[in-house]
């Protein structure tokens, strides 16, 4: 483990875009916490939310309001089809007519209703697990990737360990609203390819106030505005296509701090298209298999951030604990904020 002094601030304006697997390996070794919790370690910067912050936490609940950061899960969502991720299928198994009809054999007049739905565990709003990004076939802490992700699913950190461990403090750093233009009075918007830096999020930071300041343990949701605008315009490409994101260069800014996790309202977290001349996410090959950090994408962020910026606290409750598939490398939530 690297210690915090050591790890490299990159500046964005130097970034070498025809070098990226120089790059990465740079902040994968400058970055990386294999190690730091011990060889069978298996939650990453969770570690870093104890029971301390979480009584702590508890104590940002103010008015009792609550927000749910989750879309909808349905056939109405933001897949096209890309990397073979669909949108949810919802098949009803028994119905009101059925019940209405008495074919259901149940007794007593007794009727009900029941449903399935078949979907790729991250096609919504969901967190990205350790065992979803290898680098160089290594997964999270020092494994082969072969020894933790098999046609069994993840064998070591499924989505299942996180379980209990995702409720704290959680901080929005709405740089849309900072930088971005306001369009119709939604918020503020960035531009998709804008590169959400380490300096862009310490003047966010600045320019919130005292509850917006980042630490260990803290659950950081970034609003960019692209889930914004396709709520306005259309999914059309928001799954896969450019889009506003953090810049590989702030993967020092997100080890330094020593967040738990990190949640976007984009669909791959980091600016796309990436900041290289050949490259797909970089960061995360960074900041998943190396740091051990947790990611969540596609969060629902807007009426949160609305009342973040009317009542200027920017720090809340937040519990968004994963669906616990057994094996799973992602898996969806519905995060739930309360102010």
């Amino acid at each position: 483990m690297t210690a915090l002094d050591d790890i490299v601030e990159m500046d964005p304006t130097t970034l070498d875009r025809s070098d990226p697997e120089g790059v990465i390996g740079l902040l994968a070794d400058a970055c990386s916490n294999a190690g730091r919790w011990g060889e069978a370690d298996v939650l990453g910067t969770l570690n870093l939310i104890d029971d301390e912050s979480r009584a702590a936490a508890a104590g940002l609940v103010r008015r009792g309001r609550t927000f749910s950061l989750s879309l909808p899960f349905d056939t109405n969502g933001p897949q096209n089809g890309w990397r073979r991720r669909t949108n949810p299928v919802h098949t009803m198994l028994d119905t009101g007519v059925d019940a209405e009809r008495g074919i259901q054999g149940f007794p007593h007049g007794l009727g009900g209703a029941d449903d399935v739905v078949a979907m790729p565990l991250q096609c919504s709003t969901q967190w990205d697990g350790l065992g979803h990004i290898f680098d160089h076939g290594w997964a999270y802490n020092g494994r082969r990737a072969g020894d933790v992700v098999t046609s069994a699913g993840d064998q070591v950190t499924g989505i299942e360990t996180a379980a209990a461990a995702i409720a704290g403090r959680g901080v929005l750093l709405d740089v849309g609203r900072l930088l971005g233009d306001d369009v119709e009075g939604d918020g503020g918007e960035l531009a998709d390819g804008f590169a959400i830096t380490t300096e862009h999020l310490r003047a966010c930071i600045s320019a919130q106030g005292a509850t917006s300041t980042v630490g260990p343990g803290d659950i950081v949701l970034v609003r960019t505005g692209r889930l914004t605008r396709a709520k306005r315009e259309g999914w059309g490409q928001y799954a896969g296509g450019p889009a506003p994101g953090l810049s590989i260069t702030t993967a020092g800014w997100l080890r330094r701090t020593d967040i738990a996790a990190i949640a976007t309202d984009t669909w791959g977290f980091e600016v796309r298209p990436n900041e290289f001349d050949e490259a797909f996410q970089p960061l995360h090959q960074v900041v998943i298999p190396n740091i051990g950090l947790f990611v969540g994408e596609m969060w629902n962020l807007d009426e949160l951030a609305a009342d973040c910026a009317q009542d200027g606290s920017y720090d809340f409750w937040l519990t968004a604990v994963p669906i616990p598939f057994t094996g799973a490398v992602g898996a969806p939530v519905n995060p739930l904020a309360v102010k």
